[in-house]
């Protein structure tokens, strides 16, 4: 099974990467978590991304906040899919960092997920590599139908306390 990797421009945005890094390993799906700045480490997170399908990584997983170029940034130097995690920050609420992660230019896609979206990003990052994992395919469709089950039964309590 490939890899998936879960990268962060900072150490403070570990609550958020951990929600994805903790989906990933519910599925099986193997992963590393990494701290590599576009702007303080770009010769790191180049690297990084340069190598990756080599080191047998499927997807990549980056998440940032403010200008939020570390998905970009990973994305232009490999072909593998990168996933963009805009994180909210203090200062615009995280709008900077969806719009940073989502204007990709032409060329050089970049999925994005919501602001702080890790569990989207660890799911589809799951769905990716599902294209070609029947069993991990399987998976999916069994958490889909947990999922549906849970609003079921939700709307059961519902129905009952009002419409008894």
């Amino acid at each position: 099974m490939k890899k998936a990797a879960v990268i962060m421009g900072s150490a403070s945005d570990l609550p958020v990467v951990r929600k994805a890094a903790d989906t990933l390993r519910e599925f099986g799906v193997p992963c590393e978590v990494h701290v590599y700045s576009a702007h303080r480490t770009p010769a790191e997170a180049a690297q990084f991304a340069r190598s990756a399908r080599e080191e047998g990584f499927g997807v990549l997983i980056a998440a940032a906040g403010m200008a939020a170029h570390l998905a970009g940034a990973l994305a232009a130097q490999t072909t593998l899919p990168v996933i963009g995690i805009p994180i909210k920050s203090n200062t615009l609420d995280g709008v900077d960092a969806l719009l940073s992660t989502v204007q990709m230019p032409s060329g050089i896609p970049v999925a994005t997920v919501a602001v702080d979206g890790a569990v989207n990003a660890a799911l589809l990052a799951v769905q990716i590599l599902a294209v070609e994992d029947a069993l991990l395919a399987e998976k999916l469709e069994r958490h889909r139908a947990a999922g549906a089950e849970k609003v079921r039964k939700a709307n059961a309590e519902v129905e009952a306390q009002f419409n008894g």
